[in-house]
């Protein structure tokens, strides 16, 4: 199997071999993601097309920070978010961010998808990063270019109108 170090090296030097193996290496779970963000089909493609371009356009400009993987990711979020022109309330009342009990909840898991894809574009984007991708509120703030807070409540309010969904049948 070939190294990152060997995929990034043969598509600096436009070695379209390396360029498809980058592109399979990375397209199924960069296309998930958009998905999961853009909740459209057509959309998501759209953003993994233009997300390769940037990739093999600046690729230069990797600096190795992070996986390579975990960079292209950041271009598919900023891709995703864009293409919807995803809108995060500011304003949405403080309330505490108690735990959801999700024991009560039926976790059929194409009843979930359909419920997630359900929410508001900035509850999905915000649900997908923090809970499904693992980032932090700082890093979500940081990506979205929102304040911490704004991202903590848009995943209440997420959560609890996933859970609303779910346990009305």
């Amino acid at each position: 199997m070939t190294t990152e170090a060997e995929l990034i090296t043969g598509c600096l030097l436009h070695d379209r071999i390396a360029q498809r193996r980058l592109y399979d290496r990375y397209k199924n779970a960069m296309y998930t993601l958009a998905y999961r963000i853009t909740g459209d089909y057509d959309d998501a493609n759209d953003v993994l097309q233009d997300a390769f371009l940037e990739v093999f356009k600046h690729l230069d400009q990797f600096r190795g920070d992070a996986t390579l993987g975990a960079w292209i990711k950041q271009i598919v979020i900023r891709k995703s978010t864009k293409k919807k022109k995803i809108v995060i309330w500011q304003n949405i009342e403080e309330e505490s961010c108690e735990n959801i009990d999700w024991a009560e909840v039926d976790m059929n898991v194409a009843h979930l998808q359909t419920a997630i894809l359900s929410l508001s574009d900035g509850f999905r984007a915000i649900f997908v990063l923090a809970e499904i991708e693992g980032y932090t509120h700082r890093e979500i703030a940081a990506m979205l270019n929102i304040s911490e807070g704004t991202s903590k409540s848009q995943l209440f309010h997420a959560k609890r109108k996933l859970r609303s969904m779910l346990t009305s049948k």
